[in-house]
């Protein structure tokens, strides 16, 4: 039996950096970027976790994962049990540690993290994840007795997938329903290959189908049969479809040809496979002079896609400076290493185009930064008679999305809110007995693990509501 190290020898041990593929060959493929870690790194890095007897990251963990729990069956070499300890609490746990923020979450809080490098949890949680998909099976899971209970899942994203598994595992009947032809959502659809594999994401799926869930693809709730129909059908029903509706700017210019929203423009290459021509021949513009416009991750992940489309030129154009985008710096420094170049400070006002319609440039601001604004990013000012413009033959527009309003039309008695999102209290739970909702769909577009945690807490208020043991709050429209 290895002896257990003191907390001193925890300390010593350097934290691990993740290998990658180099920035020169990894803009020629779509391959992931991020190499992984072979056993020895995964053990050394999770012998490094203090294992506190209040473990704070936990508590920063939307998906409450038992993170010392599972972090100690690596160090003890027990991958099998580490991934079953994930599994238990995440129905996505390979999707999680490759693309969830946990610099923000459960390694800000790491105690490791207050002196010295905070243990690298997402790469210890992808490490066990992938051993459990690729080279062992987990077991079963116990199900639940069945309850007779029928629950609709609408959307197979990451709020809707968590919601379906946690409810089938209690017992109940679950289908879920997807409007696009394959399952996923956003972590299909939006995150290209080179971050988040569509392998991955499938063997995810298969795990909670092998559990009991039915999956019904190319059904549009809003279309097919609205919300109403549903619940005559089934006992409760889970709101989950996102918030997949594109945003503009509303400048001139913006319906030339070439100019693209990051919703299409990545869908096309992602779920549609453009980036495989031509083996598939989904269109897509592919400009040697690419602008996208936003600081988020989905700006990240469009302006990395030119480059591997072909682009000579890719350029973000965001209105604050780095400090205040929202992108994590992972992926920011992602692209710089790949030759993303940033302008910042400056704020699209219109597109130029030729007489034939196609784009030609983006006329452009200077900004400087002011007082916070209610997001607490200092608010960009213009500068006035700063006008430039941007040659380009391409844009992604990456400044958001905006709530889908088909399903809502159909869910009488589901009150939404002035933007379109669905009003729900903290456990999900709508204006509507029976109906919770959770992820894009009611706070506007967030991250996978925050859907993930919306859906465990709607998850358990169904189940309560369900089996009679809960009440069903009044949930104010004015929220």
């Amino acid at each position: 039996m290895k002896k257990e190290l003191t907390v001193q020898q925890r300390c010593a041990i350097p934290r691990h950096e993740m290998p990658h593929q180099d920035p020169a060959e990894r803009v020629r493929n779509f391959n992931e970027v991020a190499l992984g870690w072979d056993r020895e790194t995964a053990m050394e890095e999770a012998e490094r976790c203090l294992l506190c007897k209040n473990p704070q990251c936990v508590t920063n963990c939307p998906a409450e994962i038992d993170i010392p729990g599972f972090v100690k069956k690596i160090a003890e070499g027990d991958f099998l049990d580490a991934a079953r300890i994930l599994r238990a609490s995440s129905a996505l746990p390979a999707v999680c540690g490759r693309v969830c923020p946990q610099e923000n979450q459960c390694e800000l809080t790491c105690v490791m993290g207050k002196k010295f490098k905070s243990v690298a949890i997402g790469r210890l949680e992808r490490f066990a994840s992938d051993y459990a998909l690729f080279e062992e099976q987990l077991p079963t899971p116990a199900i639940a007795p069945p309850t007779g209970k029928k629950v609709a899942v609408v959307g197979a994203g990451p709020a809707g997938i968590t919601v379906a598994g946690d409810l089938v595992k209690l017992g109940h009947d679950v289908t879920l329903y997807e409007a696009l032809h394959e399952p996923g959502g956003v972590l299909l659809y939006g995150i290209p290959e080179f971050r988040l594999p569509k392998e991955i994401v499938r063997l995810e799926l298969e795990v909670i189908q092998q559990l009991g869930v039915k999956l019904v693809t190319n059904f549009v709730v809003g279309r097919t049969a609205s919300v109403d129909e549903l619940l005559e059908e089934f006992d409760a029903v889970f709101l989950g479809n996102g918030a997949g509706a594109p945003s503009f700017l509303n400048i001139p210019g913006e319906n030339l040809n070439g100019v693209y929203s990051a919703s299409e423009y990545l869908t096309r290459c992602n779920l549609m496979k453009a980036y495989q021509f031509p083996h598939f021949t989904t269109p897509v513009a592919t400009g040697k002079k690419v602008a996208v416009l936003g600081g988020g991750n989905v700006a990240m992940d469009a302006v990395r896609m030119s480059l591997r489309l072909d682009a000579d030129e890719a350029t973000i154009l965001y209105r604050r400076s780095r400090k205040e985008m929202p992108a994590r710096i992972e992926e920011i420094e992602n692209a710089e290493e790949e030759g993303v170049k940033f302008h910042y400070l400056v704020n699209p006002v219109r597109f130029l185009g030729n007489e034939t319609g196609w784009v030609t440039g983006v006329e452009c601001l200077r900004m400087e930064l002011g007082e916070p604004d209610a997001s607490g990013r200092r608010r960009p000012i213009p500068i006035k008679g700063s006008e430039f413009v941007v040659d380009v033959d391409m844009v992604v527009v990456a400044i958001g999305q905006s709530a889908n309003p088909i399903v809502a039309s159909t869910a009488t008695g589901v009150e939404t809110n002035e933007r379109g999102y669905f009003i729900a209290d903290e456990d999900g739970r709508t204006t509507k007995p029976g109906v919770c909702a959770g992820g894009d769909i009611v706070t506007g577009a967030a991250t996978v693990i925050l859907a993930i945690g919306a859906g465990k807490k709607a998850a358990r208020a169904l189940h309560e509501y369900l089996s009679g043991s809960g009440s069903w709050p009044t949930v104010s429209p004015s929220r």
